[in-house]
């Protein structure tokens, strides 16, 4: 006989049958990316017209924005071409109250959403600080770090709540961003919060050169979500019909209170990961081709056409419009901008730290000195002059 097998000797009590907090199974996404376009699914005429002239404009300034990089009017562009429908959706989704968190490749969603293209690419082009203003516009500032903006996201959406606004805050980031902490952090803080955001990753295959399968055993993406006890959609991120669907759910969701979700938008990278990356080195050509196959533009000409809803002057009318940006988008960028070297260090706190003046006060001595030195010797004013004459 053991010991607890003799009479009166100490037994634990059994533990008590664990139950989850929530149900995962309505939290997991479908196996397969939804889809609306070419499904025969009853679909508003108006929406997809609209969302035609946005992708046909997006197309446009993808193509004009990766020019001027060549042409050295922009440092550098990250395209988004092949992913126009997950731009475009995001920002259409969103009220006028609402925020928007880009990432780097997101300039077109901030220019869907009403920016002027110029400000946009602001950033990119090495002007100024974000090259537009954040609360006007309601878009923060495009983030360059990897999904450190999300944290942000749930932050000002928590903010809102507490302060009785309904205002919901979708955060967009790339499929190497869920590799990142900030990531799982923001999830997390969101979750517990249940806070109005929606996470919108755009899985273009790529973190640069590392494939998905190379960041990542999950089945998908959206899957990841359950972990946080959030609702997870998967969804195809070429038909632009679909992602505004699923997104607008979403945000709706969010707006009634009742938590966020994360979306996974399968899609694909076109162009390499910007003018500087070499996407020979690790994607062949046959890849590319499958994908231009489903291209977004296209499959949504093909339903706008099946619907007998295309014609000569829907085509046009669109691609005229896009041509009117790209050349006004061109127009601007030939213009040298005036620049001031010294607004480096405005705007960074709302008071300038005792670091950041010494360094402005030191900028500003080298600065005054090559001035006197190029006056001294016949110069035409030094470097802070040319800055200020807009010459670079």
């Amino acid at each position: 006989m053991t010991v607890l097998e003799q009479p009166g000797a100490y037994r634990p009590a059994p533990p008590p049958a664990w139950q989850p907090r929530t149900d995962p199974v309505p939290l997991l996404p479908d196996s397969e990316p939804y889809r609306l376009l070419g499904t025969g699914a009853d679909l508003d005429p108006g929406l997809l017209r609209t969302l035609y002239a946005h992708l046909v404009r997006g197309r446009r300034y993808n193509r004009q924005a990766t020019a001027l990089t060549k042409q050295g009017r922009l440092a550098v562009y990250p395209s988004s071409t092949g992913q126009e429908a997950c731009e475009v959706a995001a920002a259409l989704v969103l009220r006028e109250r609402d925020w928007l968190f880009p990432s780097y490749r997101d300039t077109l969603a901030a220019v869907a959403r009403g920016m002027d293209p110029v400000e946009a690419l602001g950033l990119l082009r090495g002007d100024w600080h974000t090259g537009y203003d954040p609360h006007r516009h309601r878009v923060a500032p495009l983030s360059t770090p990897l999904a450190t903006h999300l944290p942000h996201a749930v932050g000002l959406a928590h903010a809102a709540r507490l302060k009785g606004d309904d205002v919901v805050a979708l955060a967009m980031v790339g499929d190497g961003g869920t590799s990142e902490g900030d990531f799982h952090e923001a999830l997390n803080f969101a979750a517990v919060w249940r806070t109005p955001t929606v996470f919108l990753v755009q899985n273009n295959g790529f973190a640069i050169s590392v494939p998905l399968a190379k960041q990542t055993a999950a089945p998908s993406l959206a899957h990841k979500a359950v972990g946080y006890g959030i609702p997870g959609r998967l969804v195809d991120g070429n038909d632009a019909a679909a992602v505004h669907q699923v997104l607008a759910e979403a945000v709706e969701r969010a707006r009634r209170g009742e938590g966020p979700t994360l979306v996974e938008a399968v899609t694909y990278r076109i162009d390499a990961h910007t003018n500087a990356d070499d996407a020979t080195r690790y994607r062949g050509d046959d890849e590319v081709g499958e994908w231009l196959e489903h291209d977004p533009v296209s499959l949504l000409e093909r339903e706008l056409t099946e619907r007998g809803l295309f014609d000569d002057a829907t085509r046009d009318g669109a691609h005229e419009e896009a041509e009117e940006m790209a050349s006004r988008l061109r127009e601007a960028m030939n213009e040298d901008p005036v620049l001031d070297p010294t607004d480096l260090f405005d705007h960074v706190y709302a008071e300038r730290t005792t670091q950041l003046g010494e360094q402005a006060a030191q900028l500003r001595a080298e600065l005054d000195a090559e001035n006197d030195d190029q006056d001294g010797n016949g110069g035409n004013g030094g470097h802070a002059g040319n800055i200020a004459g807009g010459e670079r």
